[in-house]
Order: C-alpha cells, then sequence, then structure tokens
C-alpha cells in the first residue's frame, strides 16, 4: 500500500461511529489496496466476518469467489479491494443481517475511492445498488443492465441463500451473466 492509503486505513480502523448502535464493539473490516483491479462494494460483514475479521469469510464469500471464477488466494490478493457499504456487523433484524448505517458509506467511501483506481467494480447486493446506481429502480434492473452492457461497473445480487428465490426467478443471471462476469473478471487479473 501506500503511504496515504496506510494512514487512511489506519484511521478506519480506529473508527467508532457506530459503537453506541452496534450489538458488538465495532471492529471495521476492509482491505484496501491502492493498487487493486478490482473493487469490491458490498453489503457490511456478517457475523462470522466479524469474528475472523476477514470480509466476505463466509459462505456468501465462498458463492461470491464462485461467481468470480478465483480462489480464496486471488480474492484476499492485493489486486482486490473490498470496501463494505458499512465497515462493522450491523446486528440482526427481522431475522436476517440489519441494513448497513449510511453513516459509513457516507464518512468514508470517498476518501477510500480517491485512492483507487480500478478496472473493474462490483457492486453487491440492493444497498451498494441503491447507494452508486440510483438509476436502476430495482437490483434485477440494475443486474441486468450492467451484465448486457459490461464496463467498469457490474451489480450482482447479494450471494447469500436468501437470494436463491431471485435467482431461481431470475435463471439468466446464472446463466449468462456469470460467464459475462467471470470472461471480465479473467481480462482485468491477465
Amino acid at each position: 500500500m501506500t503511504q496515504p492509503a496506510d494512514s487512511l486505513l489506519a484511521e478506519i480502523r480506529s473508527c467508532a461511529l457506530c459503537a453506541g448502535n452496534l450489538p458488538y464493539p465495532p471492529r471495521p473490516i476492509v482491505q484496501i489496496e491502492a493498487q487493486a483491479r478490482i473493487l469490491i462494494i458490498g453489503q457490511a460483514p456478517g457475523v462470522k466476518a466479524h469474528d475472523s475479521a476477514k470480509p466476505w469469510n463466509d459462505s456468501s464469500g465462498d458463492k461470491l469467489r464462485h461467481w468470480l471464477g478465483v480462489n480464496r488466494e486471488q480474492f484476499y490478493s492485493p489486486a482486490f479491494t473490498h470496501l463494505p457499504m458499512a465497515f462493522c456487523f450491523p446486528g440482526y433484524k427481522n431475522g436476517a443481517d440489519a441494513p448497513p448505517p449510511k453513516i459509513c458509506a457516507q464518512t468514508w467511501h470517498a476518501r477510500v475511492q480517491a485512492l483507487l483506481h480500478p478496472a473493474l467494480t462490483l457492486y453487491i447486493g440492493r444497498y451498494s445498488q441503491q447507494y452508486y446506481l440510483p438509476g436502476h429502480k430495482t437490483l434485477t434492473e440494475a443486474v441486468r443492465s450492467t451484465t448486457q452492457t459490461p464496463g467498469k461497473a457490474f451489480a450482482l445480487p447479494h450471494p447469500s441463500g436468501r437470494n436463491n428465490r431471485w435467482q431461481a426467478r431470475n435463471p439468466w443471471f446464472e446463466a449468462h451473466s456469470l460467464e459475462v462476469l467471470r470472461q471480465r473478471v479473467r481480462a482485468v487479473l491477465g
């Protein structure tokens, strides 16, 4: 990493903006690599990622790596930056992970992204899609649009088991979109 990235990462890791609203002590989980070729903007770490202090270190991460066609070593290499919408586990609400607090992205994302020049940005799940791709009314529309006209951005559903119904209703995602995505990832990683 570069000096500005090291300094910003230290600032982020000491963040306690949401301390009073979290079920666990703050534990910001990000991976910032100034030379990253792929930027992943996800939702928020789950409890397993929180416990291990490693982004996407759960079954959703396994599925995401499968979707991308990369292994764990590649996924956690300096080729990737992992920037969730909220850096700490937000707890649970109605039997699922709670929504990521907006203050995190509002406070940190622009500063982190100013250091990056990714060739590909992946917006994982509805929260990142709503924040970064607001011109799309639904996640389905965002996923279909960014897959059909691939460029520097792809929207993806969250890879959790809770989205299995979405995938069943949208078979084009697995039949077509994932291959387009894998080709793009391979091209970017060289």
